[in-house]
């Protein structure tokens, strides 16, 4: 594909406007290609903006101003050129989790929160985006990633079943709604005419999506919404159907909730902010490499945000990318986000001169639609993968996936958070850490208990720190250091932390070296380093503890520490001795 000008001083004004240079450098032969596929991308659009709609606690309307306004900003606002946006499964459970309780069954209060929440979520991507922050993303891990979203799957799916069955169930919670589900089918409640439309839909767009150029879901919607019709089903067999669309668009609206909602609401808007630009990041990247074109994490974030608040000021829904919807625009040969603008203007379309055409629409063919696009959602064949290689973190992913599953959505990302700063944290708290010894003809020094013939120096204990000095491991430092020595086969006289894998020290971690140090030398040892980085020493600088120890005691590698050691306590064996570089080549 032909690459866009880049912005240039004169248009650096506009650097927050992708969209305006996609325009400038627009080719018309791209037109036909990104008509064709706003065209073919409105009939997924449709369906798929009323299912997750609905599945998220609010009118199906809602879904397709959900749907036209994020289009329509992300076209202007975000970076890449064939995106999708709109309304996601992913945050469905999300959204159901704030609203369902708040709303008490109010329509009109169901959008408002709804909308407060996108609000909430646009202004946090837009912040973040203006502040860098584009990275935050990265700190979920993939095992912790698939919990959650395996959580979010199972939670999608259990608050579809009863509409799949054709009844309702008035439950919060996913084991609530599971058990509340299981007495409706043994009390009968089920609806055997909906369940058959149901079971028929999901099971035509699994088969269907086999077919990567085939509407698998336009087609089932199709077919479910004709058997309905003709059969009039609604009429003679009680099942639930959409009804009539309100006619216009959407229209701009304050979300206005009480004092009582806004701690659930910017829960929830904070956990669509973190969800929605994760799936975002990810899904933005590998179209990005796709199109030769580089990644712009922050700008993605800042076009997200402005998509949520757009939608959120026009009785919108928190909105996602589409792993989904994105694929169907690319084989439909999107050039740019100008097939997303025909897409929404095709909606607007539909709601203003034919609303009614899916009066007819069964209920349990939407809860189909979600239930098949949460069934993509599971991640199974991985986490076997990371079973095999690595169980522990596998075991955090099932504890991230309880925690979604027994507790909801909201409480769901909270444990989610929890477990990767903790997961983050582990691995620096209680870091590899190694005395070292010479191994014959093998360069360098080595962890002696991974190679025991290694040869320790006499006097001299070689340390070696795999991590970052902090407060959360400066005690432990010490420790081990002081284990070292005392556990040396000869007296010690020196100490040498090999100090490369150090990358930082915090003022906690140096005022404990600085005890370690007074500990030493109340035993006659001398504390040295080596290879320690510039940055980590103008740390110390400030700290006050390089002029402490003294600037002989850093030296630049290993071996010049060995060395100077040798020089100035003579051991036993003439190998050493004799130099500066006993066998072994240390550096």
């Amino acid at each position: 594909m032909t690459p866009l000008p880049k912005p240039t001083d004169a248009a650096a004004p506009l650097r927050w406007l992708p969209g305006w240079r996609t325009l400038r450098g627009y080719q018309l032969a791209w037109l036909r290609h990104d008509l064709t596929a706003g065209l073919v991308l409105t009939t997924m659009l449709v369906p798929v903006g009323i299912a997750y709609a609905e599945a998220s606690g609010i009118g199906g309307i809602y879904g397709l101003y959900a749907t036209i306004v994020p289009l329509l900003a992300y076209a202007l606002f975000g970076p890449s050129r064939i995106l999708v946006l709109g309304p996601d499964s992913a945050l469905a459970a999300l959204i159901l989790a704030v609203v369902a309780p708040l709303a008490a069954g109010d329509p009109m209060r169901a959008v408002a929160l709804a909308s407060a929440m996108a609000v909430v979520s646009g202004l946090v991507c837009i912040g973040a985006g203006l502040a860098k922050l584009g990275f935050v993303t990265e700190l979920l891990s993939k095992p912790i990633r698939y919990g959650y979203m395996n959580g979010i799957a199972l939670t999608v799916v259990v608050s579809q079943l009863p509409k799949l069955f054709g009844f309702s169930v008035e439950a919060e919670g996913p084991h609530r709604q599971l058990w509340a589900f299981a007495q409706g089918l043994l009390s009968g409640q089920s609806n055997g005419i909906a369940l058959a439309i149901g079971a028929g839909t999901l099971a035509g767009i699994l088969l269907l999506q086999r077919l990567p150029r085939v509407p698998a879901v336009l087609l089932a919607v199709v077919a479910a919404t004709v058997a309905a019709a003709g059969l009039d089903l609604a009429a003679r067999a009680g099942i639930s159907v959409l009804g009539d669309l309100p006619q216009g668009l959407p229209q701009p609206a304050l979300p206005l909730i009480g004092m009582a909602d806004v701690g659930p609401v910017l829960l929830g808007g904070l956990a669509v902010a973190l969800v929605s630009f994760a799936d975002t990041s990810v899904l933005s990247r590998v179209y990005a490499a796709r199109m030769h074109m580089p990644p712009a994490p922050n700008q993605e974030m800042i076009g997200l945000g402005v998509a949520n608040l757009a939608t959120g000021f026009f009785q919108g829904m928190p909105i996602s990318s589409s792993a989904s919807r994105t694929p169907v625009a690319e084989a439909a040969g999107a050039r740019t986000q100008l097939t997303g603008v025909v897409g929404a203007l095709a909606i607007a379309a539909l709601l203003l001169w034919a609303p009614n055409l899916l009066h007819h629409l069964p209920s349990a063919a939407l809860a189909a639609v979600v239930i098949a696009a949460a069934i993509g959602l599971f991640e199974v064949a991985d986490l076997r993968r990371i079973y095999r290689i690595q169980q522990w973190e596998f075991w955090l992913s099932m504890v991230c996936f309880a925690g979604v599953a027994l507790f909801g959505a909201i409480p769901g990302i909270g444990i989610a958070v929890v477990i990767a700063v903790v997961e983050f944290l582990w691995d620096g708290w209680r870091p590899h850490s190694a005395v070292l010894g010479r191994v014959d003809r093998v360069k360098g020094y080595h962890d002696i208990t991974r190679y025991p013939q290694a040869a320790r120096i006499p006097g001299l204990v070689l340390f070696r720190w795999d991590a970052p000095l902090f407060f959360a491991n400066a005690e432990l430092f010490r420790d081990r250091v002081l284990a070292a020595v005392a556990s040396s086969p000869t007296p010690v006289r020196w100490v040498v932390v090999a100090a490369e894998p150090v990358t930082s020290v915090d003022v906690t971690a140096a005022d404990i070296v600085a005890e370690l140090d007074d500990s030493l030398l109340a035993e006659n040892i001398e504390l040295c380093f080596a290879e320690m980085k510039d940055p980590v020493k103008d740390k110390l600088k400030r700290f006050g503890l390089f002029a402490r120890l003294g600037a002989e005691t850093f030296y630049p590698t290993l071996g010049e520490a060995v060395r100077t050691y040798l020089r100035s306590h003579p051991v036993a064996w003439e190998d050493w001795e004799d130099e500066a570089e006993p066998p072994g080549r240390p550096d």
